[in-house]
């Protein structure tokens, strides 16, 4: 067996018993994380406008409220004890003792998907730039494979990007989905993944609304997922706002430009959102602001990236999508991005060795 295959086998047997208890108990939020403390910078607060919070627990996707006690964070009373679960902060004492002027720092976020198989060393690389970079991580779907199991979240995702999970907000992809309801995806990340059979919510990290969708779960223009995200953007009060989701409405890779993802395109754009995040072809890509059918559109398009340079395999890139300004299909790394008051720069960082980069900046709607 390979060495390195065999250590993160070794190091993910006891997580991975963990996981499956926590599976068949239907309680998977006590599994504790294992790694360094999350690093944060910026603030995350809920959608009621509530004083901003440093990394809460996830509980939406429900509509926020002002009423009620001062530890209600998303429209739900924590009734958290302090220090009732290891590792996680008393996040009401943080909403009570917050700065309102912390809403105008700038939040860094990292983006990737495509990440983690145990026969790669692929994730590691992108996990050491984690461990180099504060910042709160959107994972971009596809997180280990080839299935998505919970010994393939214990041995092979775990060891690497894992020990960051107190910082992450993941979004499902296809492979989570070879698992029936992508049981173990839910189970791993419990709270911070939205609702089992759901995984649709938001957050703020400063002045910055960010929306995070499901790819597999119904876009039908009744759906329970498309009827919150309308009330989301309603209820939505932040200057600038971003989205993720696995499968990206616009690709020069192999699985191309998907139409199943225009009902999010057109709710957001409607909204005057400003940027989208997508995985699910191996490569990166930047596109200029265009329309959800597409038309460059620079007052008030919306910027889209394709990040799957998470760890995995490299797949090709076909014909150029209209709008598409950057590709590359060599070169694994994140993409940071720098959330401003009222603007965003962006960076992709390649792994150690890696020589291409992108970066720039763009003002908010």
């Amino acid at each position: 067996m390979n060495k390195r295959i065999a250590a993160r086998r070794s190091a993910g047997r006891v997580l991975g018993v963990l996981v499956v208890a926590a599976c068949a108990a239907g309680d998977a939020d006590n599994l504790q994380d294992e790694g360094p403390a999350p690093r944060s910078t910026g603030s995350v607060e809920g959608a009621s406008g509530l004083p901003p919070v440093t990394d809460p627990m996830i509980l939406a996707p429900v509509e926020a409220t002002r009423e009620g006690p001062a530890d209600v964070v998303n429209g739900k009373a924590l009734n958290i004890p302090p220090g009732a679960l290891p590792g996680v902060p008393d996040v009401a004492a943080i909403v009570r003792g917050a700065s309102e002027g912390s809403s105008q720092a700038a939040g860094i976020l990292l983006a990737a998907g495509d990440i983690a198989t145990c026969s790669s060393p692929g994730d590691e690389a992108t996990a050491s730039l984690l461990d180099a970079n504060a910042g709160f991580i959107a994972a971009l779907g596809d997180l280990t494979y080839p299935d998505g199991s919970t010994r393939e979240f214990a041995e092979c995702f775990h060891p690497s990007w894992g020990r960051h999970k107190s910082r992450m907000y993941p979004t499902p992809g296809n492979h989570e989905y070879h698992q029936r309801g992508a049981a173990p995806y839910f189970a791993y990340f419990g709270v911070r993944a939205g609702r089992p059979g759901e995984g649709y919510y938001s957050y703020n990290i400063g002045a910055w609304h960010l929306i995070v969708l499901n790819s597999y779960s119904s876009t039908s223009t009744t759906s329970p997922q498309m009827g919150w995200l309308r009330r989301d953007l309603a209820a939505n009060r932040m200057k600038c706002t971003l989205a993720y989701f696995h499968r990206p409405r616009f690709s020069s890779g192999r699985h191309r430009s998907s139409t199943s993802a225009q009902r999010f395109w057109q709710a957001l754009y409607d909204a005057g959102a400003d940027v989208i995040l997508s995985a699910h072809d191996h490569h990166y890509e930047r596109f200029a602001p265009q329309t959800p059918t597409g038309v460059l559109d620079n007052e008030r398009g919306i910027q889209q990236w394709v990040v799957g340079t998470g760890g995995a395999g490299f797949s090709e890139l076909g014909a150029v999508e209209p709008n598409s300004e950057v590709r590359n299909n060599t070169t694994h790394g994140l993409l940071k991005l720098t959330l401003k008051p009222a603007s965003y720069d962006w960076e992709f960082v390649p792994i150690a060795g890696g020589t291409f980069t992108d970066a720039g900046t763009r003002t908010c709607h």
